[in-house]
């Protein structure tokens, strides 16, 4: 487990310090706001949703380091991507970080590094405000999420 340690602490340093996907998206269809009180991170994240297919996604807000990691790497692998598959991602993800099991890392990818969230309670919240953020947009209801 010590690699995925390092692994993550790697990826959270590259993807915080240099975000993917990060600005507006003026012309969203479908779009968040999240909220994690316990850290102050905010998020605001936009789609563009077209015939099930999300064709465009970016973020933009303030958060910790692994918050805007999280967003930045979820922003590069929903893209393109059906409704559905961006659901079952979603709840990959949310399964590595909350669930009780062991997670398959093989099988998760590039999100296995987040593994390592598991690691530190307190930052589960931050590491998935984006993923809730996600679903929220997807749903288009124009809740905010809060990971309180």
């Amino acid at each position: 487990m010590s690699d995925i340690r390092e692994l993550y602490q790697e990826v959270i340093l590259h993807h915080s310090k240099s975000p993917r996907n990060f600005g507006s998206l003026d012309d969203a269809n479908r779009h968040a706001e999240g909220h994690n009180p316990l850290c102050g991170d905010q998020l605001t994240l936009g789609l563009i949703v077209e015939d099930g297919t999300v064709r465009e996604v970016r973020f933009q807000g303030e958060g910790c380091a692994i918050s805007t990691a999280s967003a930045s790497v979820m922003t590069d692998l929903v893209r393109g991507k059906s409704e559905q598959e961006v659901r079952a991602l979603s709840d990959a993800f949310l399964e590595l970080i909350t669930g009780d099991a062991e997670p398959d890392l093989d099988a998760l990818g590039k999100l296995a590094v987040f593994a390592g969230a598991r690691e530190f309670p307190v930052r589960v919240k931050c590491a998935t405000l984006a993923w809730r953020t996600l679903e929220a947009a997807l749903q288009n209801d124009g809740q905010a999420v809060t990971t309180e």
